[in-house]
């Protein structure tokens, strides 16, 4: 059993929690050193400390607690692994919940369940018949196995950087003629446990990949998109801390206990629910074993976020600047090898469409990371991509499919640093992110089955389904560029350009350089991500008219136990729904909005939630006709005086920025350029490039 926990309000999805009603409360005081008795019955739990302030934050921190990822801006959660840690929170002033009483017997009730699955299952129903989680050597054996079934179509491949700890981190290509030279196909990405703990992503990303290879042939749609596209698979981005993570998750077993042994195999998670990679001290490769030795059963600690390690608005909002917090971006854009090793094969390769797999929360997202309206570095807002229509018409297909929310990244929070904040701002290649499953880092593995596969009324879709509209969209001419015309046979053709991608507080330098080989007859077809980067393409940002359309105002006192909420009704057509909470005194209330649904039930479509004294905005785009509660929640005050303002209003779309660049394309013969010649092509453009210099140089040169 998997429960939801909730603050008031607050989604507190738990990643490893079964709780009992008695032990929902609030720690009991302890004023006394521990007894050998309370030692012994003490069991590692999760508790949510209350931290209102920096300050409380600073004081918890300085206890030399494990700490965990989950924490916002008036809370953090804590493993206790013994009374003297309760003592210590005690003494320290802090007050807590407990929210998981036991978190060895919940680690330990997963592996019973999967134990259990897999005595009872001879062939799961997934593509490749797994039924149980993959350890590292297994995703190693698998993709071997994969080139070994069908040498022809899947071909086995190392990215260009070891991990920290020496590691080699391995792909798969799978295409018709997948050995053939590069021949212009377009090329679509697929990629799971950029964060350790997340074991579905890259349980998911290698199904896909058996799913294409025992699926050719016999398939007529995926056979034929295999012809017509290369996809990569890159199930295990962050090999070290996966196996930290999954080797350290695996051992936990009570069945000692149960059978009246002294204790658990394991006697805390460890490293289960590790979140970042291997990285102990900025820019030093650790010492053998000391990545296993820094245990970090929650997302702080040791190690570097490789989700905010990339290129593209590094530093910005959502990312932290802290070694410790969850969300350490590091200390310079694509400092850790993982994240050199996507940025090196998305930019040679013309990576036309990507998926990144994580866990949890059933989202599909997509770019960009931070709100429209959030001032970016080249001191205008950021507005929306200029794909946005295109992007979220196909987020919008594949969450039909799987019946997860498709929406921008920035609706669930702020992050800069992410796989494509830089993959599309570079490339103009179409990427989103996958959450999978509802509310754990790594469920039972049935749940795993019933994601990939679909269930209930989305049974035989799934993330199966829409893995293969993001295909599809991949390989459609429409949503990517075409270069074609004549260049000498065997002629190597190279699309290259250089430029400064921009980061929160400057700029990197970024090279994206392809080649294909003009096959037979001289004639070439180029499928392509367009010339002009969407980060410096023109884009559009909203105006919002000074006048709202319609505007209600409500004022209030909210205590910490009971939130305040607010109907307002959108009773026509508007562009932006904004709503706006303010009050007068130094506190800190968080603003939630949701619409009501046809059976009453709520959906959130919006929260702020920022810090003390910050106050609270929520912007809706197009919002829907209906019903929406506006709810305020209240963490540091009494009962605090607050205004709400809803309003409508009506928008014009004003157009910023906007450079036009192009590709150079060069004919090459053993390394030597025999012509160059820039070309500018847009998204669903085709172009003409004959290359007639370099054919009359061809047997002269």
């Amino acid at each position: 059993m998997v429960i939801s926990l909730r603050r008031p309000g607050r989604r507190m999805a738990i990643a490893c929690a079964v709780v009992t009603a008695a032990a929902s409360g609030l720690l009991l005081p302890i004023a006394t050193a521990p007894s050998a008795k309370a030692a012994d019955d003490f069991r590692p739990q999760l508790v949510t400390v209350d931290t209102p302030s920096r300050a409380a934050k600073e004081k918890l921190a300085a206890l030399g607690l494990d700490l965990t990822e989950h924490a916002g801006h008036d809370f953090t959660e804590v493993v206790l692994h013994r009374p003297a840690d309760a003592i210590a929170l005690q003494m320290a002033g802090l007050s807590w919940e407990v929210r998981i009483p036991d978190l060895v017997e919940r680690e330990s009730e997963v592996n019973a369940a999967n134990r259990a699955y897999a005595a009872a299952t001879a062939t799961s129903p997934l593509p490749s018949g797994r039924d149980s989680y993959r350890r590292l050597s297994d995703y190693n054996d698998d993709l071997d196995r994969l080139a070994s079934l069908r040498p022809g179509l899947v071909k086995k491949f190392a990215l260009n950087h070891r991990s920290l700890e020496g590691k080699p981190v391995y792909g798969v290509e799978i295409a018709h003629d997948v050995t053939a030279a590069e021949d212009g196909r377009p090329v679509f990405l697929m990629m799971g446990l950029h964060h350790a703990r997340e074991w579905p992503s890259g349980e998911h990303a290698i199904e896909f990949a058996y799913d294409l290879v025992e699926n050719y042939g016999t398939d007529e749609r995926i056979t034929a998109l295999l012809k017509k596209a290369r996809v990569l698979v890159v199930p295990v981005v962050n090999v070290d801390g996966f196996e930290k993570s999954v080797n350290d998750g695996q051992l936990i077993d009570l069945r000692a206990i149960d059978g009246g042994g002294t204790g658990s195999i394991l006697a805390t998670p460890g490293n289960a629910y590790k979140r970042k990679n291997c990285r102990i001290v900025d820019g030093l490769t650790p010492l053998a074993n000391e990545c296993a030795l820094a245990s970090s059963p929650g997302g702080f600690g040791a190690g570097i976020d490789l989700n905010r390690n990339y290129g593209g608005f590094w530093g910005g909002p959502g990312a932290a600047a802290e070694p410790a917090d969850a969300t350490y971006r590091g200390p310079a854009p694509f400092s850790e090898p993982e994240t050199q090793n996507i940025r090196e094969l998305i930019s040679t390769r013309q990576v036309t469409g990507l998926i990144t797999n994580h866990t949890f929360s059933n989202l599909v997202l997509r770019p960009n990371g931070v709100a429209p309206d959030t001032v970016g570095p080249d001191g205008l807002p950021v507005g929306n991509p200029p794909d946005e229509a295109a992007l979220k018409e196909l987020g919008d297909r594949m969450a039909q499919q799987n019946g997860y929310t498709s929406q921008h990244s920035w609706e669930l929070y702020d992050t800069t640093g992410t796989t494509e904040d830089w993959s599309y701002n570079a490339t103009g290649g179409f990427g989103y992110t996958f959450e999978i499953g509802p509310d754990e880092f790594h469920p039972p593995f049935p749940e795993v089955v019933d994601e990939y596969l679909g269930s209930g009324q989305y049974a035989g879709k799934g993330n199966r389904e829409a893995f293969l509209l993001a295909l599809e969209s991949a390989v459609d001419p429409e949503s990517h560029s075409v270069i074609s015309g004549k260049a000498p046979e065997g002629a190597t053709l190279r699309l290259k350009k250089t430029f400064a991608t921009p980061t929160w507080s400057g700029t990197i330098k970024d090279t994206l350089d392809t080649t294909m080989t003009v096959g037979e007859g001289g004639s070439y077809t180029w499928h392509v991500n367009p010339s002009t980067r969407p980060v410096v393409k023109a884009r559009q940002i909203e105006v919002i008219s000074s006048e709202p359309l319609k505007r209600q105002t409500y004022t209030g006192t909210t205590t910490p136990t009971q939130p305040s909420d607010q109907e307002f009704t959108v009773d026509r057509a508007a562009d932006v729904l904004e709503v706006k909470l303010d009050w007068a005194t130094p506190d800190d209330l968080d603003l939630y909005v949701f619409r009501k649904n046809a059976d009453g039930s709520l959906s959130q479509v919006g929260s702020s939630t920022g810090s003390v004294g910050e106050k609270e905005r929520v912007l809706r785009d197009d919002p829907e006709q209906g019903t929406y509660v506006l709810r305020v929640e209240n963490w540091a005050s009494v009962a605090p005086s607050w205004t709400l303002t809803a309003s409508l209003y009506d928008a014009t779309a004003d157009e910023v920025g906007g450079v036009i660049e192009n590709w150079t394309l060069s004919c090459e013969k053993d390394g030597k350029v025999l012509e160059q010649v820039p070309v500018v092509v847009d998204r669903g453009q085709r172009v003409k490039a004959d290359l007639k210099t370099c054919a009359k140089k061809w047997g002269t040169s």
